[in-house]
């Protein structure tokens, strides 16, 4: 079972690698939804920390719909990124057209720029109705590793039979499914148990009781992993 934890800033993304997670989200504008870090917390959080991190590519929290110019600053940022140069270190994006599929241009022009560093599909994905269509698309592209998903609901404790089936699909494929909004300590067993999920993605569930905007609680970290090492 893994653990990935959104982090925000370079203290966090130190705490949470400290606390035992195994893989870290990076992002900025937790608020709204997660948006494209400075670069500068890039290559300081990759050489902070050893365990894989996968960067937010967002350039706005509009849409998941991105013109030309959006695109160009994509591709840019992306490059930004493979020039990291540590291992372990992807990006999370994710292209829709305005009625709600799988921007296949945009994505496949980003995938360029992603070269041969590991991609997570994100939750973009919970706005395409035939998901099960959209996994199958997605699984031809062998860059992209994981779907970060909620099964097209808002709290993905209540998506439970869609994500079976997704789990179901995925045991074919290279392509993960990772899932995440509002998984909690206390829900986690029983949701595991019921969809065959193999990797959770926590934010706010993992920090104080203000939620999204709190601090990172290290021991709820630390008490996750724990439950996930008594479900193997």
């Amino acid at each position: 079972m893994l653990l990935e934890v959104i982090g925000t800033t370079l203290s966090e993304v130190k705490q949470i690698a400290a606390s035992g997670a195994d893989r870290i989200e990076l992002i900025t504008g937790i608020a709204e939804g997660g948006l494209t870090p400075s670069i500068a917390l890039i290559e300081e959080a990759a050489h902070a920390v050893s365990i894989p991190i996968q960067v937010m590519v967002r350039p706005h929290s509009r849409s998941f719909c991105y013109d030309a110019d959006d695109l160009r600053v994509m591709e840019r940022d992306i490059e930004a990124i493979r020039k990291v140069g540590r291992s372990g270190v992807g990006v999370v994006l994710g292209t829709l057209t305005t009625n709600g599929q799988i921007d296949h241009y945009a994505l496949e022009r980003l995938l360029s720029a992603a070269g041969d560093i590991g991609v997570t599909f994100h939750r973009a994905f919970d706005e395409i109705e035939d998901q099960e269509s959209a996994y199958d698309q997605l699984s031809k592209y062998p860059q992209i590793y994981r779907i970060l998903t909620s099964g097209g609901q808002a709290n993905v404790r209540h998506a439970v039979p869609r994500m079976k089936r997704l789990v179901k699909l995925s045991r074919d494929s290279h392509v993960r499914i990772l899932a995440g909004s509002g998984l909690n300590i206390d829900s986690l067993q029983t949701f595991i148990q019921e969809t065959g999920v193999q990797e959770v993605h926590f934010g706010s569930g993992v920090r104080g009781a203000k939620g999204s905007l709190d601090e990172i609680d290290s021991m709820k970290i630390q008490t996750v992993k724990a439950h996930l090492a008594q479900i193997q």
